[in-house]
């Protein structure tokens, strides 16, 4: 699967917002990027759905704006004044011309979840390729109120339970997209998280 990332050269803070074009025109999270809704409109006249992976400011700052301007279904986890649908642990749903499972992903934040299909995992802020933390594999920061390093921890483990083999396109919330052994980057970022030390010694 190839996803476009709108938000890319924003100015301001915000997560990677991914426009997935097919049969169902997806864009995994909004942002928080000002103008989000020209740069999809720049690819795409019509949005079927906003699916989010969390509600955290950086993944929703722009969600009104785009909703606004597309009016596409919003599907979360968590409520949302807006939301027109629920996603739960194992559903699956279609992005693109794929489908995906829903893997309920808790420690960095209570309602987020992952999407994961036999080629791509949308994987949000749980895990990471590269963040400036580590390179090759990294996790969502829990050292905040309301996270857990150990749900995390158990949350990495699910998404290796249900990864298929071959997986091979990682689209994560922070940081580059990442192509090959998505596998191996999702176990070396598990074995970090394991160590239980701070992500960020110096905060």
């Amino acid at each position: 699967m190839d996803a476009i990332t709108v938000t890319e050269g924003a100015e301001t803070f915000t997560c990677n917002a991914y426009l997935a074009e097919g049969e169902r025109t997806v864009l995994i999270d909004a942002g928080a990027m000002d103008g989000v809704e020209d740069v999809i409109g720049e690819h795409v006249d019509d949005l079927d759905a906003v699916l989010l992976t969390h509600q955290h400011g950086d993944h929703v700052g722009a969600l009104d704006a785009v909703l606004d301007e597309f009016d596409p279904e919003l599907v979360a986890y968590a409520d949302h004044p807006r939301r027109t649908g629920a996603l739960g642990d194992g559903d699956t749903v279609g992005i693109g011309d794929e489908e995906f499972e829903v893997v309920h992903t808790p420690g960095h934040a209570d309602d987020h979840v992952a999407f994961v299909s036999a080629s791509t995992i949308f994987s949000g802020d749980v895990v990471v390729h590269d963040d400036g933390a580590f390179e090759g594999g990294s996790f969502g920061r829990t050292d905040m109120a309301g996270q857990s390093r150990e749900e995390l921890i158990e949350s990495i483990e699910r998404i290796l339970d249900r990864l298929p083999e071959g997986t091979e396109h990682m689209y994560a919330g922070h940081g580059g997209e990442f192509h090959g052994d998505v596998r191996n980057v999702i176990e070396t970022a598990l074995s970090r998280a394991e160590r239980r030390e701070p992500k960020y010694p110096d905060d």
